[in-house]
Parts: structure tokens; sequence; C-alpha cells
């Protein structure tokens, strides 16, 4: 049974449809005209056409952010992967840990980032949830209200790589240097941190989770489902994906099943600046990256694999 830790208003949350303007050497962006609330941001984000993928001035529906969150453990590193029913596209995927930029934070897309880690991985040990920092900055605890976070004891986000080509708000770089794309079938622009997550030593038996709002009536709503972790490993070998996905749960590693799996469209090909995809297969994602899986490990708990999404015969792709 599903524990229900938060419902939300959605006509609280207010953006800003976006002017583009791109360039083989970077891109900027700004807010302008009315703010949307959330159905009204949804209606908006109809598919766009851009004829040159490196150069052009487009009008788009709102900001994205998405973490590229590599977890360290125990002496290896792993890519964190979220399962989405996606309502406005229709599929399930697996996705990167994403949200809506509010109109108060377009210019500092980075605070949506790592508020996003706080509300939608869930980190378990048996003494309690962990709370997080980046930097000196101390993560929200969205749920403290339901559940017991652990005191003194805490993961730490730092920033990654930075992306080749500088992002703007206006005149201002932003920081930590997000890739950028414009997902031209939703209308929007896409920001990528690329972060890493540090364990504290503390952290025994560790289960994840996951937490995403979705509409239910005239509510946002967020739930977690114990017997539906939702959160998702891709080991890492020398800073390379592998063909292999996990689960984790009170501390053992668990294979998962790819079988008829997607991941969004943040997987799928670039072309300069614009993405074209919905979503795109694993399979193909593997063949593309040339991928290999790693040696097989037997589950020390003996568990069958976890079944990862599949979107449904009739969805397209």
């Amino acid at each position: 049974m599903s524990l229900t830790l938060i419902r939300k208003d959605p006509h609280t949350f207010k953006t800003l449809p976006l002017f583009v303007e791109a360039t083989p050497d970077g891109l900027s962006y700004q807010g302008f005209g009315q703010p949307l609330n959330f159905a009204e941001m949804l209606e908006r984000r109809q598919a766009v056409d851009v004829g040159d993928s490196q150069r052009f001035a487009v009008e788009l529906a709102n900001l994205g952010v998405s973490v590229r969150l590599t977890l360290s453990w125990r002496g290896r590193d792993y890519w964190l992967l979220v399962r989405q029913r996606r309502q406005d596209r229709g599929d399930v995927v697996l996705k990167l840990i994403s949200g809506y930029v509010p109109a108060q934070e377009l210019n500092l897309p980075l605070l949506t980032a790592v508020q996003e880690v706080a509300e939608e991985c869930l980190l378990e040990t048996p003494e309690g949830w962990l709370t997080g920092r980046f930097g000196e900055t101390w993560l929200p605890t969205p749920y403290e209200h339901i559940l017991r976070y652990r005191e003194n004891v805490q993961f730490r986000l730092s920033p990654l790589s930075g992306a080749a080509r500088p992002v703007r708000c206006g005149q201002q770089p932003l920081l930590e240097r997000p890739r950028a794309y414009v997902h031209l079938p939703t209308a929007s622009l896409q920001l990528v941190y690329d972060l890493n997550l540090q364990l504290p030593k503390e952290a025994r038996q560790l289960s994840l989770y996951h937490a995403d709002e979705h509409l239910e009536g005239e509510q946002l709503v967020a739930r977690l489902d114990r017997a539906r972790p939702d959160l998702y490993l891709i080991p890492l070998e020398q800073g390379r994906p592998t063909a292999e996905l996990l689960t984790l749960q009170q501390g053992v590693l668990t294979p998962a099943s790819t079988r008829g799996l997607w991941l969004a469209e943040s997987f799928a090909a670039q072309d300069g600046w614009l993405v074209r995809d919905e979503h795109i297969r694993w399979k193909d994602w593997v063949s593309q990256q040339n991928l290999r899986p790693t040696a097989p490990k037997q589950s020390s708990t003996g568990a069958p694999p976890g079944m990862p999404p599949k979107l449904d015969a009739a969805q397209p792709g």
C-alpha cells in the first residue's frame, strides 16, 4: 500500500514561456509574456520546428531541468534513473531526475535541480531517511511531516564536469555549465546538470525509492510505494555506462530486466542543440553507445530480477 507524502494545488505553480537564441558557440534564454500555471504550460507544450540545429531563435513553452546523478556506493559509481508514467506524452520511461523550473528560479535553475533531487530521490536506512547538502546549502526535507529524517547524517551533492558550450539566462552564464537541448516535440528547453551524490559512511543497508508528483483530479500528489521503488541504477566502468540495470534495497544490488524498456529523450541522439525523439528503446541506446554488460554477479538474496517499466504495445515508437 502506498503512502501519500504530499498534496499540492497545481495552480500555485507559475512559470514563463521562453525566448531562446542559439549559435554554434552558445545558447541564451529569457522569460517573456504573462506567467503560466501548470495547465497553461502543458497546453503550450506542442511540437515546434527548427530548421537549423545550430543557429536559431524560437519561442518555447517552458524551461526544465534534469540531473544526471552519479551515486558512489561501495567503491563503484552508478547513474540513477527513475521510472515515470508521463501523462502528457502517454508513455512510461526511465529518465533522469527532472522537473519544471518556476518563474522565480529561471535565472538560477541549479536551485530547482537540487530541490528535485531532494523531492524525487529518497534514501532510506534502518535508522531513518537521509537529508542532503549541496556545498554549504542544505537541501529541503519536503516530507518531514511524514518521514523520519536522520539528524547529523547527510549525503552530499557536488558538481561534476560541465558542458563545453555555455548557456546563459539573458547575459548571465549559468552556474555549473549544464548541457542544454531544445526538445522539439514538447517545445521546451531542457538543462542537464551533472552531479555526484556522496553517501555518508553511516549509510548502511541503503534502500532507494522514487517519489514523483502526478495529477489526481485537481491536485498534484506524490506517493511512496515500497512495492515499486521505481529507482534504478546503471553501473559505470571508467566513467562510462554499462548495459546493466540494477535496484538497491536494504544494501543489496539486484539485477533488473531490461526487456521492453524505454528511456526518456535525454538519452536519444542530440543534433546540435536539438533533440527530436520522444524516447528511445533501451536496446537501441545500448547499441548506439556500444555498451557491454559488466561481469554477472549473483544476488546475495537470491531474489528474482526486478521488472522495469515498458510501454504498452499500443504506444508509439
